[in-house]
């Protein structure tokens, strides 16, 4: 091996210990204003049409699907919740979501991989602020949206694209700063 060859080999780790100050530097600048959110690894769905889906209501009831949830968000913009009983952080959220539908906010909720009794218990005790809840027993739907742990919540517009997505529970900074801004540009 040549002389300027391993002075190159020498380089590689100094260049790499570059790239990873570099981005820790801009990491740490955006949590300085604000910016950084370490759940937020986007999704798929964001400017693009909800996919196709059908489910059931909670227990047989009524459920919904793709085409109802366009035919709503038509109206006026829908958010969309997947959430479950046995999820700790979606518990968090219980109270926000409450004072949205409280505020006319049109909630559908997608109840994903839980058993009915259990989600029964869940609404008993934390409220149900959904206008429409649908059971994703087996998960597929939440695949088919990017959904990589509940609570996540969706804006779907009039033209039944998702505009915008959190992953994790709302919270009433997240209303004022992420949600209400959102749902404004989409009103």
């Amino acid at each position: 091996m040549n002389f300027a060859r391993r002075q190159l080999l020498a380089l590689v780790p100094l260049g790499l210990a570059g790239v990873v100050g570099v981005a820790f530097w801009k990491m740490l600048d955006r949590m300085s204003v604000g910016k950084f959110d370490p759940h937020d690894i986007g999704n798929p769905l964001l400017g693009k049409k909800i996919p196709d889906f059908s489910l059931p209501g909670l227990g047989g009831g009524q459920g919904f699907d793709a085409a109802s949830l366009r035919a709503a968000a038509a109206q006026r913009p829908v958010l969309v919740n997947f959430y479950a009983s046995w999820c700790v952080p979606c518990a968090q959220e219980a109270d926000v979501l409450g004072s949205l539908s409280a505020e006319g906010i049109p909630l559908w909720g997608i109840v994903y991989e839980d058993k009915e009794a259990a989600t029964r218990k869940y609404l008993d005790q934390y409220g149900n602020p959904y206008q429409r809840l649908a059971d994703d027993a087996k998960g597929s739907v939440a695949i088919d949206w990017g959904v990589y742990g509940v609570p996540e919540t969706f804006v779907v517009d009039r033209s039944g694209v998702v505009r915008w997505h959190k992953a994790g529970p709302l919270t009433e900074d997240s209303v004022r700063d992420e949600l209400r801004p959102a749902l404004k540009a989409v009103a």
